[in-house]
């Protein structure tokens, strides 16, 4: 049997996980059933799984994904950033709509749970990083603990997905997302 290159299989995963991400968009996780994979990958269930443990696995996978990405923006430039993104290329971020699956499913499934907070720990330590940077450069408003306003921030994001995932117009968020990072920021 031929052996396949490192490069063919990163490049099937990469096919798993373009395809997984549409058909959790468009179906959510529970819709998301294995046969839709197969037929959003245009791959056989043994490619998707030789690939993926299982579905809950290949969900994870796109939740690390984002969370990385997520993580290297919030370091480099700020949450807020990331929620602009969001607004720039919602197409890249229309599987989070699975938001209020994920929440059932934190309440009622632990290892989940444990998996689902790692990943968004990152995206929380790279936010929580980036504003002590802004606070000892005197970019931050000092009279708010970070750990605040990193829930503030993360409620924010929520607010934004979730409005996001239900299709609600998002043309005035832009200023939005303004009001917050001044709300953030030191007044002058």
């Amino acid at each position: 049997m031929p052996k396949v290159s490192d490069d063919r299989l990163a490049a099937r995963r990469r096919e798993i996980l373009d395809g997984a991400r549409h058909c959790f968009a468009e179906y959510g996780y529970d819709g998301a059933t294995v046969k839709r994979i197969e037929e959003s990958t245009g791959l056989s269930r043994g490619a998707i799984f030789h690939h993926f443990r299982d579905k809950e696995a290949l969900f994870l996978a796109l939740a690390q994904e984002d969370a990385e990405r997520m993580a290297d923006v919030a370091a480099e430039q700020g949450l807020v950033q990331v929620m602009r993104d969001m607004l720039a290329r919602p197409q890249d971020f229309d599987w989070l709509g699975t938001r209020l699956e994920i929440a059932r499913k934190l309440r009622t499934d632990s290892s989940f749970r444990s998996t689902w907070l790692a990943f968004s720990g990152d995206v929380e330590a790279a936010t929580l990083r980036r504003l002590e940077r802004g606070r000892q450069a005197g970019r931050l408003r000092d009279d708010v603990d970070t750990d605040v306003l990193v829930k503030y921030l993360d409620l924010v994001l929520d607010g934004l997905i979730t409005r996001l995932a239900t299709g609600q117009p998002t043309d005035d968020l832009h200023a939005v997302l303004d009001l917050v990072e001044e709300s953030v920021r030191t007044k002058r």
